[in-house]
């Protein structure tokens, strides 16, 4: 006998003890047993302790019957099937007992067993044998009329086995819903009730068959029109089956709809409460089908959240009037209670449904403003506190509807109609808040302070003419002895709130009200408060002295310092007032990164605090910081170091920086931009002030800095950050290095032998980076320049210069070019238009960049040259047109304003030429010389649409897109009236206008979404119709033996999806889901590259449309399936097998996706995948690799469509 079977012996002797606690501490240690995974039973073992268990059920002790229930639930997954379905067999047969106490522990049992059985395929068949054996005798212990604890207990079993396991008992949920039925008039209420909740798990999973089945029983039991007992069972019914069928209810609707409004008319409370329940429901899964009857749902409503008939709102008004926070002991919400008043319910239920139309219809703002925002802030006086809460939840979600969408509005922007609405209602909802803030109940003012935040957030400065009537209550919930900690922290996050949106001037009145609360909220013992009081504390030092105008203030904020000083300093540490805190702080691991914040703060303050006594200590412990594996913690000691080496330089010896210089070369490298580029621009600081202290860099520091001026990486931040440290390097001559040894640096590797280069070559990246920083020291050192400038210019002339050696020659010429007149240098055009005839396209791309930048620093010389030239020079056009893109890009407008007509004559030249490529490069200038006088051009480029040629539109088309950048712009307005004469190309004849237009549309909602959300309704049909396969596009070309099949509209319908997923982001208050949906579900099925995009757009509206995605499943997880399981032919080419491993990837993401929104397990199409899935081991495999990726990036897939 082995150990753990030897063990077992003895507690199963001991379960059979006379004395009671023997049995409970053997059953005790049994328990602890079974829990651990490393056990395992013999057959023999497992047969005597399920014997045992089944007997212990009966024990006359409860707390050992008890201990036996709980044994059963780790016991399902350590012994054989058969033992399960004895124990299940066991339990059934129980339930059945004439003894009450024996029929409730088994009923315990099973559901302990229920929720054990696994839901993994591995014991899949097991949880199916179990589950039929249960179902079976459930079925027919709830046909036993007789005994109703029978009966209540097996619906309870049922509902734990649908909801968790419903997927096992398909073949049952015909016989289910057929004995759930008669349920339904049963005469007692809580088995009506139990088998609500049960078809309700059931309508989650059942077929549509079954779904329909049961609303046509509900409905002609509705039709009658009587009022019976029953009608508020089958009402009750409907709502909850609606919350659990979903999208499924919707067909249904346009019968239901006239008789649930029919029952909201009968004098009975209880029946209306579960009318607006279903509404509810149905506007809640089925937005799309409800819009027809919205319109009455919310006449309804109105009319019911005032329905009060025991109650006269006006005599307490009256009343109340005088009113006092102290007299309120009086008067109390218990005094107008009735227990037979179920008006309440019907108020509440009809604010719920409101609250739902609120949330779910953003298109109905306006008209929500108009009828239903006031009628919301007349009932904040409701009486009911569980009524009152949901009314300003209600108000919140409207609330939250009005924020605007797209971040903070640009100036210039006209106010949302919707925000102008809630400003003029502002005053009646302060006056109304205002009493409610005085209530004893905490609910009522927890609910106020949040309605309040949220109002605050909307718009800022939207309470300021308000402060003086809500400091009071905040005062009181700051103050009160009854005040719960909850209501501190609303109240404190409220007034943050406020005080951050508010000028200083509003608060000053109010400052010596509102400190002392706050400054005893500091010292609470519970640091959620202490937090929030921080965080309010903080704003109030920003109001007693604003840096933005600290001299200006006439307020005296003597009288609130010391207080504010000494409260924040006892939280920081109970000592005396000393700066050796900071210290103390920085060698705490915990507090350390918070003190170095609070260091750069206090050094870059303009009050001067004097550091100096901490900062010999304080710069080493800061310099140890930069070898810490942290991130955060480096990118602060960076910023701390910059400011104090600006702030403090009189008081840095150079003994002092030698940790941090030494710090410096481990954090400049290509593996982290962001770190190398605050790490030059300490570099730069000190080299500015302190260049006694960099003596070592060029040894240690510089060399790093030039590896990475060489990167392939570099650009941005970095890369400036480097040409001011470069700058400041030459002027003070630190380390002794100059001009002539810099650049010596930077271009040598460019200039080494055959051999080397070949070794390691220059990315091309390196090439432009290296020009801009020998500009950068060019300008700076304009003397040592020249020399430099001919070198140059020899360098491209010569025929035995290296290829790379020409290439950085005419970039650096180009670069300094830029920012010095070339003029002097008068064979320099001859050179580079011969060198446009080079046979290396690296050498004409870099003459051509050389041109347009030696152009921007030489207009009047260079400008009439290139110009002459394009007109003239047909095969060195496109080389010259980006010339031309250079001098547009980098000129001001001013300089540009004289030269506008003629350019743009030329460019429009040229908007027809055949070769796309240049009509891209014209397409481009035309977009960036629009913006340097958009008034008087962009109506010249709407002119031109009305041009005969399909190659003129689209460069037009194509120029607008270039009109359209991240940043606000003075076009942006302009652009707003006329962009929708611009899609209307969505409908040209020709194919690739309607491309470029679909191209130029997904810039316009990237980038300014706020120029096309007006027009979607109109330009959505049209985009919608570029998604579809036109058959009349695809053709079969032949290639020697083989017939190849080309789709010329396979491009059109790439940018249209690429459109589709740009609008998910910017614009999905705007879309028809449905609709949406629609033309998804046709991509699945499309090209490869339209399949791979509707993937990451299925995974992406997983996120954002959970419910609209759980309604179209059935019609989605095919095509996903049709990948997942489509294998390529035998003897294909290898690009197919890694295009085809590549979408399937893709769609298990999508897969992924979908699994992970709520109660998508209830879906059997999707169930049956997720089976399938896991019982394929190479779709399993896929699966697990996905899932492990995403858990370890924590990156959801997404697509650049910028």
């Amino acid at each position: 006998m082995t150990h753990v079977s030897y063990h077992i012996s003895n507690l199963l002797e001991k379960m059979t003890s006379t004395d009671k606690d023997f049995r409970f501490m053997a059953t005790n240690d049994l328990m602890m047993e079974l829990q651990k995974d490393s056990i395992k039973l013999d057959e023999d073992s497992e047969k005597k302790v399920v014997a045992m268990l089944l007997k212990l059920l009966e024990d006359k002790n409860g707390e050992v019957q008890n201990l036996a229930v709980k044994c059963l639930g780790p016991l399902v997954n350590k012994v054989k099937e058969y033992q399960v379905e004895t124990m299940v067999d066991t339990l059934c047969s129980n339930m059945m007992s004439e003894k009450e106490q024996l029929r409730d522990i088994s009923s315990m049992g099973l559901k302990t067993i229920i929720a054990e059985l696994p839901s993994s395929s591995s014991g899949l068949n097991l949880t199916v044998s179990v589950c039929k054996k249960i179902t079976a005798q459930l079925i027919g212990a709830i046909g036993k009329q007789d005994d109703v604890s029978v009966q209540l207990e097996a619906l309870d079993i049922l509902s734990d086995m649908l909801s968790r396991l419903s997927g096992t008992l398909l073949s049952f949920h015909a016989s289910i819903l057929d004995s759930l039925l008669p349920q339904l008039t049963s005469p007692r209420l809580a088995v009506r009730k139990r088998a609500i909740i049960a078809l309700s798990h059931l309508v989650a999973c059942c077929n549509s068959a079954l779904f329909s089945q049961l609303m046509e029983h509900l409905l002609a039991e509705l039709s009658p029109g009587k009022v019976t007992s029953a009608t508020r069972t089958y009402l009750q019914c409907l709502a909850t089956v609606s919350r659990q069928g979903g999208h499924r209810i919707g067909e249904h609707l346009e019968k239901i709809i006239p008789l649930v409004v029919k029952y909201c008319g009968v004098e009975d409370d209880e029946l209306r409460e579960h009318c607006f329940q279903a509404f509810e429901a149905f506007v809640r899964r089925c937005p799309k089908e409800m819009s027809c009857h919205i319109s009455t749902i919310i006449k309804l409503c109105l009319k019911y959240i005032t329905y009060d008939p025991n109650y006269n709102y006006d005599a307490e008004e009256d009343e109340d009037e005088s009113m006092d926070i102290e007299d309120d002991d009086q008067g109390s919400d218990e005094e107008y209670s009735d227990d037979d008043d179920m008006s309440w319910k019907v108020r509440r239920s009809s604010v719920k449904c409101l609250e739902a139309v609120v949330s779910t219809r953003r298109d109905l703002l306006l008209e929500l403003y108009g009828s239903v925002a006031a009628a919301l802030v007349g009932r904040f006086k409701e009486r009911e506190e569980n009524v009152r809460t949901e009314i300003f939840l209600a108000f919140i979600s409207l609330l939250r509807q009005t924020r605007p969408l797209q971040g903070s509005p640009q100036p210039g922007d006209k106010e949302d109609p919707a925000l102008t609405l809630l400003k003029k209602q502002v005053p009646t909802i302060v006056k109304a808040l205002h009493r409610q803030l005085k209530e004893k109940s905490i609910k009522s003012r927890q609910g106020c302070f949040s309605l309040l935040t949220e109002l605050a957030g909307v718009a800022p400065g939207i309470l300021g003419d308000h402060i003086p009537a809500l400091i009071p209550g905040i005062v009181y919930s700051l103050t009160d002895k009854s005040t719960s900690s909850n209501m501190k922290i609303d109240a404190l996050s409220f007034l943050y709130v406020l005080l951050c949106n508010q000028s200083p001037d509003a608060f000053h009145p109010h400052i010596s009200v509102i400190l002392p609360p706050v400054v005893l909220c500091i010292e609470d013992p519970f640091y959620k408060i202490t937090s929030e009081a921080l965080l309010v504390t903080q704003q109030i030092v920003k109001i007693l002295r604003p840096l933005e105008k600290p001299q200006s203030s006439t307020f005296d904020t003597r009288p609130y310092v010391k207080d504010l000083f000494a409260a924040t300093l006892k939280r920081l540490k109970a000592a005396d007032i000393d700066q050796e805190i900071f210290l103390e702080r920085l060698k705490n691991e915990i507090t350390r990164l918070t003190t170095v914040k609070a260091l750069t703060l206090i050094t870059a303050s303009p009050l001067k605090i004097d550091l100096r006594p901490v900062l010999p200590e304080g710069v080493q412990i800061l310099g140890s910081f930069l070898r810490k594996n942290q991130r955060a913690l480096k990118l602060s000691t960076l910023t701390a170091l910059t400011v104090l080496v600006t702030n403090y330089s009189d008081s840095l010896k150079p003994p002092m920086m030698e940790s941090v210089v030494n710090e410096l070369p481990a954090l400049i490298s290509e593996n982290d931009m962001h770190v190398s580029q605050m790490a030059i621009t300490l570099l730069t600081s000190m080299t500015k002030v302190c260049p006694s202290s960099l003596t070592k860099i060029g040894s240690n520091v510089l060399p790093e800095v030039l590896n990475l001026v060489h990167s392939p990486l570099l650009q941005g931040g970095a890369l400036g950050a480097i040409l001011e440290f470069f700058q400041v390097l030459v002027v003070t001559k630190a380390s002794n290095i100059g001009y002539n040894e810099l650049l010596k640096a930077l271009t040598g590797p460019f200039y080494g032998s055959e051999k080397s280069r070949n070794t390691m070559p220059m990315h091309r990246q390196s090439y432009y980076s290296v020009a801009k920083c020998v500009a950068a020291l060019s300008t700076t050192c304009p003397n040592e320049a020249s020399a430099m400038i001919n070198n140059f210019v020899q360098e491209v002339k010569s025929p035995k210069s290296s290829e790379s050696t020409r290439i950085l020659s005419f970039l650096c010429l180009g670069e300094v070019g830029r920012c010095m007149n070339l003029g002097g240098q008068k064979e320099l055009k001859t050179i580079i238009l011969e060198a446009f005839s080079s046979p290396h396209e690296e050498i004409k791309t870099a003459a051509s960049y050389a041109l347009g930048n030696i152009c921007v620093g030489n207009l009047k010389e260079y400008l009439p040259f290139m110009l002459k030239e394009i007109g003239s020079q047909q095969k060195r056009q496109y080389l010259l047109l980006h010339s031309l893109k250079e001098v547009i890009s980098a000129s001001s407008a001013e300089s540009l304003m004289p030269h506008v007509e003629e350019i743009w004559a030329l460019l429009f030249k040229h908007c027809e030429c055949a070769e796309e490529g240049t009509r891209n490069v014209v397409a481009e200038c035309l977009g960036k010389l629009t913006l340097v006088n958009p008034s008087q051009l962009l109506p010249r480029l709407k002119k031109q649409l009305s041009s005969g040629s399909p190659h003129s539109r689209s460069t037009v088309v194509t120029a607008i897109k270039f009109t359209i950048v991240d940043q606000p712009q003075p076009i942006d307005a302009l652009l707003k009236d006329c962009i929708g004469d611009f899609l209307k190309t969505l409908q040209d004849p020709d194919l690739n206008v309607r491309r470029v237009a679909l191209v130029m549309f997904n810039s316009a909602a990237h980038n300014k979404p706020a120029l096309i959300r007006g027009l979607l309704s109109s330009v959505l049909p049209f985009l919608y119709n570029e998604t579809q396969i036109r058959k009349e596009l695809i053709r079969e070309v032949e290639m020697g033996p083989f017939k190849h099949t080309v789709d010329d509209g396979l491009d059109v319908r790439k940018a249209a999806f690429e459109c589709m997923y740009t609008l998910l982001d910017s614009c999905l208050d705007c879309l028809d889901i449905f609709e949406f949906l629609n033309h998804v579900e046709e991509g699945l099925k499309d090209h490869y590259d339209i399949r791979m995009l509707t993937f990451i757009m299925l995974a992406r509206l997983s996120s954002l449309s959970p419910s609209a995605v759980m309604q179209r499943l059935d019609r989605l997880v095919e095509p996903l399936r049709a990948t997942c399981t489509t294998k390529v032919k035998a003897g294909s080419v290898k690009q197919e097998f890694e295009k085809q491993e590549e979408l399937r990837r893709s769609a298990m993401r999508a897969v992924a996706a979908l699994l992970s929104i709520r109660d998508i397990e209830k879906s059997t199409a999707m169930a049956d995948f997720a089976s399938q899935i896991r019982s394929n081991a190479e779709m399993s495999s896929i699966f697990e690799s996905i899932q492990k990726d995403d858990s370890t990036s924590g990156i959801t897939e997404t697509m650049d469509t910028s």
